[in-house]
């Protein structure tokens, strides 16, 4: 029996070429996406699941709230982990460790004389106790997890970081050598002894660190000490990590009721009103790797929203390939009425009937399926956005492939073929032996599920469509909107830190100012700490007395010299500009700050003081951060503590840009003649706001991509239809070309009711399209308009293509000679 299934499938293959192809190219299509976001969500939902108890490990974070204001942060203060490790039971594990900058630098000091080798920009050096092993399982090759960083100025590195520094020698040999780091945001100048070798994890984990620092090195360095063991509580960073594992039996809330203890022992004052105050929380491992209200620890931040968006683009795309066989399968009814009279004539069941179908079915599902993995890493490309940049993935290494794959296959088998299996092994074998099998119901042509099903590819096109433009158009809104400062042609370059002596002031920053200054390209150089627009900011709370009235806000804080405001055209609305000789003694602040104050007009403030410093000027409102986020309080100040970038805005330049290239040229030059040996690099200021929308660019490519995949998978399902169309009415139309009937009119005939279902699914789309895309700009405090000719725009583009698609075979039947078919009557 199922060997006769099988001949009767491929028999009826070949005499159906054109509609076999059109239906294994939509399913291996919508397979191949549905693989490709399996492979992404998988990965994704996989991140930590390796460590024992991870039930039980969770991370303490901070809600902060100043002055009304609340501040998640996915740190601690330093003083927290101490007293949790000597006042709170039920603990099995406490690890604490500080990450470093991704800047520091690495020196290897050789045996033979010489100079060290160098390595710069060596991300991913964590300063660690030894617990941090007993939370995250590493294999060991040399040293071990109970003595490795129990002494200060030891180090453990992975095997990667190990072989890098160390390409000559075994992991044996690798023991005892030092390695020294310059940490270049601090300038700590710390030299390590390696007393371990880990592997590096395989797994999926955001623990991606690659040298271990031991956190008593901290007790060796008196700089490392005024950052890192504060006895204060007050004071949060998110620099400072801290993850506990629970016993067994142990609750969290029963910890987070002890932390809460625990502060107000040590810090009254931490909660002093409903406007300030300060909570502790454990966040449970599970959501470390999505969770962006306090951040993750790793490279790669997933949304588990973006991953639902990924599954229900994945169940479209396959559901309109589905849908594509339906059609065809059911307009092909007529084709194979005679067929399936027969062999109900014949004594075959209906079970029978149904299981060759659906054998048929099963046989084009898995001829799709061998394309979908061929064109798996092609689409691999397309969601890379979705995809860490260091992460590959292969079909082999996947251990759930096995049992994904024959699930998807039996699923879009059931999906596509139960239906048309059902419809068509129904058919009474004596009508259709009369040929009256669709007398008087025109189902072969009308058939109202037909219809449905072709009207639910477009609405599924069309809502793609617009969610394109809509996207599009507001990723335009947010790049081209005025923020309030200058965006083009300025040029950031960081300066490198003084690691010889780092107590000592550092004089180059002002002399590399000085030979900006001597280059004609640069309209205006500025040091400063801080960008106008950045993804992270500081804030300090301020209190503003005025006689009676007191007001305490959180305000935005930023630094920088005085030519900062040249640089990025910021405006001054009243008093003046911050001089040298101000340091932090003189603020300016902004309109948002000035009317929190009370005042309306600038020159009302101008002197009166925050915080006993004097208001020497007002700025016009300029956006802190991405256009998610409306305008903060702000006050700028000519503190250089923390001055470390160049701000450089460039003259305008030529059509070729030689002019640009020529300065920076220039400015590379005098950094080498200033920073000798130093790495010079710089990027462009509008690239950094750009950054601000890389999720946003991210669904907008998405979009573009399922919007194509959509719009292909339902114009081969709509070529199908009109194949089986025009053949089935090929002596209508040759009827009516000998009665005189043009091409034009024939085709207007035969794609009128194709255009009207394309029509119904825009009425359809649009409103669904519009709350939509509606909820999704609620997200940004600035956003585009929801304009009516985005929605005309998407339904004439889908009327072209379906016209386009239509036009195909239409054209083609309209112009054949009516002498053929009508030869046979």
């Amino acid at each position: 029996m199922l060997k006769n299934y099988f001949l009767t499938a491929f028999r009826n293959f070949r005499h159906n070429k054109i509609f076999l192809l059109i239906n294994i190219l939509g399913l291996s299509i919508g397979l191949s996406s549905a693989l490709v976001i399996y492979l992404i969500v998988e990965h994704d939902l996989t991140y930590d699941h390796f460590e024992p108890g991870r039930d039980r490990i969770y991370r303490v974070v901070t809600d902060m709230q100043m002055a009304g204001t609340l501040f998640p942060i996915g740190g601690i203060p330093t003083a927290l982990p101490p007293a949790l490790r000597s006042e709170v039971p039920g603990l099995e594990r406490v690890s604490n460790f500080e990450t470093l900058s991704d800047e520091t630098l690495c020196s290897i000091p050789s045996n033979a004389p010489g100079t060290p080798r160098e390595f710069k920009g060596q991300a991913n050096f964590i300063l660690a106790d030894g617990d941090y092993f007993g939370i995250v399982p590493y294999d060991w090759l040399a040293g071990s997890p109970r003595t490795a960083l129990t002494g200060i100025y030891q180090v453990v590195l992975t095997e990667s970081r190990a072989k890098t520094y160390f390409p000559d020698a075994s992991f044996a040999q690798m023991m005892g050598r030092q390695i020294i780091l310059y940490h270049t945001n601090r300038g700590d100048t710390l030299a390590l002894t390696v007393t371990g070798i880990v592997r590096d994890l395989e797994k999926n984990s955001d623990f991606q660190f690659k040298g271990f620092v031991s956190l008593a090195t901290v007790l060796g360095n008196v700089h490392l000490q005024t950052n890192y063991s504060s006895p204060d509580w007050g004071g949060v960073s998110s620099s400072t990590q801290l993850f506990v594992k629970l016993a067994p039996g142990v609750k969290a809330a029963g910890l987070e009721s002890r932390l809460k203890t625990l502060l107000q022992e040590h810090n009254p004052k931490a909660n002093k009103d409903s406007k300030n105050s300060m909570v502790f929380r454990l966040q449970p491992l599970s959501e470390l790797h999505f969770n962006a209200t306090y951040g993750t620890i790793g490279e790669h931040l997933a949304s588990k929203s973006s991953l639902s968006g990924l599954l229900v683009v994945a169940a479209f795309l396959l559901l309109l390939g589905c849908i594509n066989f339906i059609n065809l399968s059911t307009a092909q009814a007529a084709g194979r009425a005679k067929e399936i009279g027969i062999r109900k004539t014949m004594g075959g069941s209906r079970r029978q009937l149904m299981g060759q179908f659906l054998t048929e079915t099963f046989l084009v599902t898995c001829f799709a399926s061998l394309i979908s993995l061929g064109l798996t890493p092609v689409l691999l490309q397309v969601f890379s956005d979705f995809i860490p940049k260091d992460l590959h993935f292969s079909l082999a290494n996947l251990q759930g492939l096995p049992v994904f794959l024959p699930g998807l296959i039996l699923v879009v088998t059931v999906l596509s073929g139960f239906y048309p299996a059902l419809f068509l092994s129904r058919f009474n074998p004596v009508l259709v032996l009369k040929n009256q099998a669709f007398a008087g119901s025109g189902a072969s042509r009308k058939a109202i599920l037909r219809r449905g099903l072709t009207v639910a590819q477009f609405f599924v096109a069309q809502v793609f469509i617009m969610g394109t433009l809509f996207t599009v158009k507001q990723i335009h809104f947010l790049l081209n909107k005025d923020m309030g400062f200058a965006k083009e042609g300025i040029v950031l370059v960081s300066l490198p830190y003084n690691r010889v002596n780092w107590q000592e002031p550092d004089a180059r920053p002002s002399v590399m100012l000085n030979e900006l200054h001597a280059i004609p390209g640069i309209r205006a150089a500025s040091l400063a700490g801080e960008l106008p627009a950045a993804s992270g900011w500081s804030s300090r709370t301020l209190t503003f007395r005025d006689g009676k009235k007191e007001i305490e806000s959180d305000v935005r804080v930023k630094s920088g010299d005085s030519n900062y405001l040249a640089v990025y055209r910021i405006r001054l609305l009243a008093g003046r500009n911050i001089r040298p000789s101000d340091s932090s003694k003189a603020y300016l602040i902004n309109e948002t700050y000035m009317h929190l104050l009370g005042f309306q007009n600038p020159e009302q403030i101008v002197n009166k003081q925050v915080d006993s410093t004097p208001v020497v000027g007002v700025v016009a409102d300029f956006n802190l951060g991405s256009l998610h986020e409306t305008i903060k309080p702000l006050v700028f100040s000519a503190d250089s503590r923390g001055a470390h970038r160049l701000n450089i805005a460039l003259k305008p330049s030529d059509a070729e840009g030689k002019l640009w290239t020529a300065t920076i040229d220039r400015i590379r030059a005098a950094f080498g003649r200033v920073y000798p040996g130093e790495v010079f690099s710089y990027h462009f200021f509008d690239e950094t706001i750009a950054k601000f929308y890389d999720s946003e660019q991210h669904i907008s490519r998405l979009l573009k991509w399922a919007t194509g995949l959509a719009v292909g998978i339902s114009c081969l399902g709509l070529l199908g239809l009109v194949i089986y169309s025009t053949n089935l009415r090929a002596k209508e139309i040759s009827v009516r070309k000998v009665l005189g009937a043009s091409v034009l009119r024939i085709l207007g005939l035969l794609s009128r009711d194709f255009l009207v279902l394309v029509g119904i699914a825009f009425v359809v789309a649009s409103p669904l399209a519009w709350w939509a895309m509606n909820r999704w700009l609620n997200s940004f405090a600035y956003r585009t308009s929801l304009s009516w000719w985005v929605f005309v725009l998407s339904g004439l583009c889908m009327a072209l293509i379906a016209l386009v698609t239509l036009s195909i075979q239409t054209i083609r039947a309209a112009a054949a000679n009516p002498v053929k078919s009508l030869r046979s009557e």
